[in-house]
């Protein structure tokens, strides 16, 4: 038999519907009318360890030998060739190949007339361990939400019991002590809420940006500002501005979800000095943007962990925090089409810095 390459495997047909095929990321077979494979790209032999010129021209039963999780042969179950007329396909099911091991199948029985023969049989595999690795990342997300949950929500629930069963026996400022507690909880937990939807919101690509005017400088003083008077002392920070700054159009509520992001993480994980730099920069394609950098004298981190410091969970210490913060502020730094890189800062700690373009007004952008 005269055994073709897999993209001459092809019909004419399957082309125009997959010009590339073997650069799907999905595994793609495809049958004729007998039944027989006329197509089988590079990532279906990466799933099954079946190489092309083996599968092309054989029957389908036995270049893909799927079998359900009781064990019994999928084709003969489904019969695609001789079952009902009126099967469009099979939904996406959870199968195994020989040795075990588990694939993700999708049916298309293609027909040139309603309830007519099948002409054309159009399979698509897919590995399991993406799915796998979304899986256990829900289940971290889970754990980590529920222990991030319970110690706050134990405080509040703790102490409106005691006040409601014992109001008469505390003072005025122990009532208060406790009420100001409660509603310092139930503020960490509207926060991991807020992390929760963003999340969302980025891993679906909803993630919202409503563009306005923007004064960087005056947002990162305000920033500074806010720990002054919560009692840091003012030597711990240092704001440079190089101006001018080109007009800035982004979300200012999200601005100051990063910037707060950002200086959370120096002053907390941190030590010495905190330097914020804000400045003009030229970005690709020769637009203007702004720069802003955030660093600190700390020790840093570690550069084995440079590349995980965006990713969801990591934490730089072990001084509480979800690890879902740097994760958001990827996402948004990410939708306003800006970057964000970590390194070493000039005096050996941790230095983040991301650069935003500057944009244009929501309704230019939707006209």
């Amino acid at each position: 038999m005269n055994v073709r390459s897999t993209a001459e495997a092809c019909p004419p047909a399957v082309e125009g519907l997959v010009p590339h095929a073997d650069e799907l990321p999905d595994g793609l077979v495809v049958a004729d009318a007998t039944g027989r494979v006329t197509c089988f790209n590079a990532a279906a032999a990466r799933i099954t360890a079946v190489r092309a010129e083996q599968a092309l021209g054989r029957p389908l039963e036995s270049v893909l030998p799927l079998e359900d999780l009781d064990g019994r042969r999928w084709w003969q179950l489904t019969d695609p060739y001789g079952g009902l007329a009126t099967r469009a396909g099979q939904p996406e099911r959870n199968l195994l190949l020989p040795g075990g091991r588990q694939v993700l199948v999708t049916a298309r029985y293609v027909r040139e007339r309603p309830t007519g023969p099948v002409v054309r049989l159009v399979v698509q595999l897919r590995g399991t361990e993406a799915r796998r690795r979304t899986e256990r990342s829900h289940a971290e997300l889970i754990a980590t939400v529920a222990h991030e949950l319970r110690s706050p929500l134990t405080s509040v629930k703790g102490f409106t019991a005691t006040l409601l069963a014992k109001w008469e026996r505390f003072t005025d400022d122990q009532k208060r002590l406790m009420l100001e507690t409660v509603d310092a909880d139930a503020d960490r937990v509207t926060r991991l809420i807020a992390e929760l939807l963003d999340i969302s919101r980025i891993d679906s690509g909803r993630l919202e940006v409503r563009r306005q005017p923007v004064d960087m400088a005056a947002a990162v003083r305000r920033h500074v500002q806010a720990y002054t008077t919560g009692g840091l002392g003012e030597d711990r920070f240092r704001v440079e501005v190089t101006g001018p700054l080109p007009a800035l159009w982004a979300d200012p509520d999200k601005i100051d979800q990063v910037l707060g992001n950002l200086l959370e993480n120096a002053v907390r994980h941190g030590e010495g000095t905190v330097t914020i730099e804000v400045s003009a920069a030229r970005l690709k394609a020769r637009t203007e943007g702004t720069a802003v950098t955030v660093s600190d004298e700390g020790p840093g981190i570690p550069e084995e962990s440079m590349t995980r410091v965006f990713t969801r969970f990591w934490r730089g210490s072990k001084r509480g925090g979800t690890g879902l913060g740097l994760y958001i502020v990827k996402g948004i730094i990410d939708a306003h089409g800006g970057t964000i890189t970590v390194g070493r800062g000039p005096r050996g700690g941790a230095q983040f810095r991301f650069t935003l373009p500057v944009g244009a007004p929501a309704f230019l952008e939707r006209g």
